[in-house]
């Protein structure tokens, strides 16, 4: 909903000194947040959230500290970009056989030029077009399993996601575990997996994931000698948690960027940075 260098504002006048952007699968407004980061006077971390598939599920992985230009992470998002259009094209002719036309040329038109069409995309033309009352609606009645505009896909593999961001340079991190429907069990089983592959964190508090979870996930981190990540996952005004609005971590948590060179630090970051 907002341009790389409006949500870079925005985080600014929120009080927002260190910044990931993390668009999905795609790297591509990278250039244009690192002018208007330069222009705010505050640190931009270049990074990507990947969309992989384990465990018969949906995961995301963050990439921080990337290098946006690295050839196999270049490949591989592109690859998962136009598996996004096709999975866009099934989702709007299920939702025709439903009887509801327009939505693929409805929600391509809100996601502007490229190929990242996403369910965010759908859900708000729906609302739009007074299919659903809110975007957290349209997801429920339209665009998640067992509804009528939900279609199965397949991602890259978690050590494929793990993989390109480890060889451009990156942390790769699990987003919002509190997002995901798997057992207690399964969840450790995918945090040991991907300790194995080589990530290193965890994101503990997030705009996406309820707060009364945030002990349980530090504690998860700290089981798995994995770092600890913030993030709003915001992706537009009035829709989750704003820029720089979530409160710090738990005190001992180890924070993934408290060996990161911060603008005008000299020592690692505080827990309570907002990163």
């Amino acid at each position: 909903m907002l341009t790389p260098a409006e949500v870079v504002t925005r985080a600014a006048a929120n009080g927002v000194h260190v910044l990931a952007l993390t668009d999905h699968d795609d790297v591509s407004g990278l250039a244009e947040a690192r002018a208007a980061a330069d222009a705010a006077k505050i640190q931009l971390v270049p990074g990507v959230e990947i969309s992989a598939t384990w465990g018969g599920q949906s995961v995301h992985v963050l990439g921080l500290r990337i290098d946006p230009g690295h050839p196999r992470l270049l490949a591989g998002l592109r690859g998962i970009r136009l598996g996004r259009i096709e999975r866009a094209r099934r989702m709007g002719a299920h939702l025709a056989s439903a009887g509801i036309s327009g939505s693929y040329e409805g929600a391509r038109a809100l996601a502007g030029s490229g190929e990242l069409v996403g369910r965010t995309h759908f859900a708000r033309w729906l609302v739009a077009e007074g299919h659903a009352p809110d975007v957290q609606g349209a997801f429920r009645h339209f665009l998640t399993p067992g509804t009528p505009g939900y279609v199965e896909h397949e991602w890259c593999a978690l050590e494929d996601a793990v993989g390109w961001i480890r060889e451009s340079g990156g942390s790769a991190v699990i987003a919002h575990p509190g997002s995901y429907t798997f057992s207690p069990g399964k969840l450790r089983q995918l945090l040991e997996t991907f300790r194995a592959l080589g990530g290193e964190g965890l994101e503990v508090v997030s705009g996406s994931q309820h707060p009364s979870g945030y002990g349980r996930f530090a504690d998860l981190a700290r089981a798995f000698g994995l770092l600890a990540s913030r993030g709003s996952d915001f992706h537009a005004p009035g829709e989750g948690v704003d820029l720089g609005r979530l409160p710090p971590l738990p005190r001992y948590a180890r924070p993934i960027w408290q060996s990161w060179p911060l603008v005008g630090r000299s020592k690692p970051a505080a827990r309570d940075d907002k990163c």
